[in-house]
């Protein structure tokens, strides 16, 4: 006997619609709270409307603890972003927008993780698929490809200095407060993020489709480019974007590698000196203070998940269709 669906209330208003009336109705909410000076009203807020969006879901109890205690995490995450825009001086901002400092600081801050991304899935995605695939010895590579994860931000960067500096494997490489010295560390705390993702999504390509394409007279390559790669796109684009975005919010590492670097700066036609922009971020708190510091961290943030967003979108219709046109 077919079982018969209840359309959910929410469905019925269309989720595109949901989701911008939530919205509103926080922004409103959270203008409020702020105006009176009692964010912590707010929090509570967050939860009760999770609650009541859960209840609306008819999924019952289960539907409203969900909902309830995932706000929680929320709340943890979108309150102090929140406060933290809020409290931002625009006067401020502006100042610090038009400032060429500030835009050297932020074309280092997004070419530098770049380069480190592209690093980092260029040699990541064919361990990837190596892992996937199973060797001998494997757990003793998958456990050095995770220490990046674990190991403390200054202490990677530390490992760096020991690994390529002088005297280190590449004599001739100079990598202290240099853009390839930058990169090194960017990419040894980021590229763990693209070996993942990427291996995950090999993972999760039936072997039979490549099987079946090698015994149809495919190459290793010709089936890895005409399909395990394509099968696996969504995975490698995650982990690269996931790469670069751990990569512009190194501190540690890049403080102990490169504390400042020259490269070239195509606004200025020449070499400019700059810092990454975490480290930037932080001499300006200890030299200007917190005002001037949220102000830049605002201009990065805004650039940063600008950035991130427009990645996601112009990946959408690949990682969407799996790169299978």
């Amino acid at each position: 006997m077919a079982t018969r669906t209840t359309p959910l209330p929410l469905d019925a208003l269309g989720r595109g619609s949901v989701a911008m009336a939530v919205v509103a109705v926080q922004a409103v909410a959270f203008a409020a709270a702020y105006s009176m000076g009692r964010p912590t009203l707010y929090a509570g807020f967050i939860v009760v409307s999770a609650a009541a969006l859960g209840f609306a879901s008819r999924r019952g109890l289960f539907g409203v603890a969900m909902a309830t205690l995932g706000s929680v995490l929320l709340v943890a995450l979108g309150l102090p972003i929140l406060l933290f825009a809020a409290r931002q001086s625009p006067s401020l901002i502006a100042e610090k927008a038009t400032d060429p400092g500030v835009h050297r600081v932020l074309y280092l801050g997004v070419y530098a993780p770049l380069l480190a991304a592209l690093a980092s899935l260029a040699f990541g995605v064919p361990l990837a698929y190596h892992l996937s695939r199973g060797f001998a010895g494997q757990p003793l590579v998958e456990s050095l490809v995770d220490l990046p994860l674990v190991v403390p931000h200054s202490v990677a960067g530390i490992i760096i200095l020991f690994g390529f500096g002088r005297g280190g494997a590449f004599p001739s490489l100079s990598v202290l407060g240099t853009i390839p010295g930058m990169v090194l560390a960017l990419t040894f705390v980021s590229a763990p993020y693209a070996v993942n993702a990427a291996r995950e999504a090999f993972e999760s390509v039936d072997d039979r489709l490549e099987y079946a394409a090698r015994i149809h007279g495919a190459s290793p390559w010709q089936a890895f480019r005409r399909v395990t790669g394509p099968l696996a796109v969504r995975g490698m684009v995650t982990g690269g974007v996931l790469a670069w975005a751990r990569a512009v919010s190194e501190f540690g590492a890049v403080a102990v590698v490169a504390y400042s670097v020259e490269f070239f700066y195509p606004p200025a036609g020449e070499p400019v000196i700059a810092q990454h922009a975490p480290v930037f971020v932080y001499n300006t708190y200890l030299q200007g203070g917190l005002d001037e510091a949220g102000a830049v961290a605002a201009i990065l943030l805004a650039v940063s998940a600008g950035i991130f967003l427009l990645v996601r979108w112009l990946t959408a219709d690949a990682t969407t269709t799996q790169g299978v046109a």
